[in-house]
């Protein structure tokens, strides 16, 4: 595969406090790869936070990958249609987008994106970012590591004393992991220590 031709979706869920690394994963992804869509939940559109504008947060995903922002539903709905894309990418994948894959609930922008894209059989990468992943997150985590064409970067406890049931992945793996994805294999190991 010339990965350099890769066709990426990026779609971004509202883990605020992850989200200058998920921008980093995001700059990184479209060093590596062909062109890259990127996407945001409705909320990650309208919520500005202590981390940041919503309005200047779209505005850089557009800078890096030269192309608008799919921000609503109907927006999404195309990308299984047309085949838009080679590989669609969550970073991060909070535990509310994580529990509505995990129970076909498709009523986000990113969710549909999902849906549209696994229909087409071609592989989705999730990148957790949730402070429940050890807690009311792990039975939705555990449908989603037994689902077709679903892989994950790999992750692991990122405040094991402060934050004991919570999970995020290493941002820095998503090309790694999405590359290996397309190749029909997960990255390995996928918990981190």
């Amino acid at each position: 595969m010339n990965w350099n031709e890769l066709r990426v979706g990026f779609a971004f869920c509202g883990s605020f406090c992850t989200m200058s690394r998920a921008l980093d994963a995001l700059e990184q992804t479209a060093a590596r790869f062909g062109p890259v869509t990127p996407i945001v939940s409705e909320t990650v559109a309208a919520t500005d936070t202590r981390f940041g504008a919503a309005h200047d947060f779209m505005r850089e995903m557009e800078r890096i990958c030269g192309r608008r922002v799919i921000s609503t539903v109907a927006g999404a709905e195309p990308i299984g249609p047309k085949g838009l894309l080679d590989v669609l990418v969550i970073c991060p994948c909070t535990g509310n987008t994580l529990a509505k894959l995990a129970h076909g609930v498709t009523d986000t922008s990113v969710t549909m994106a999902a849906k549209a894209h696994l229909r087409n059989g071609r592989p989705l990468v999730l990148a957790l970012a949730t402070n429940d992943g050890l807690a009311g997150s792990a039975p939705n985590l555990g449908t989603m590591l037994g689902r077709k064409n679903v892989y994950f970067v790999p992750f692991g406890q990122d405040d094991c004393l402060g934050k004991p049931a919570s999970l995020v992945a290493d941002f820095a793996l998503v090309p790694d992991t999405a590359e290996a994805a397309c190749r029909g294999e997960q990255l390995q190991p996928l918990l981190r220590g």
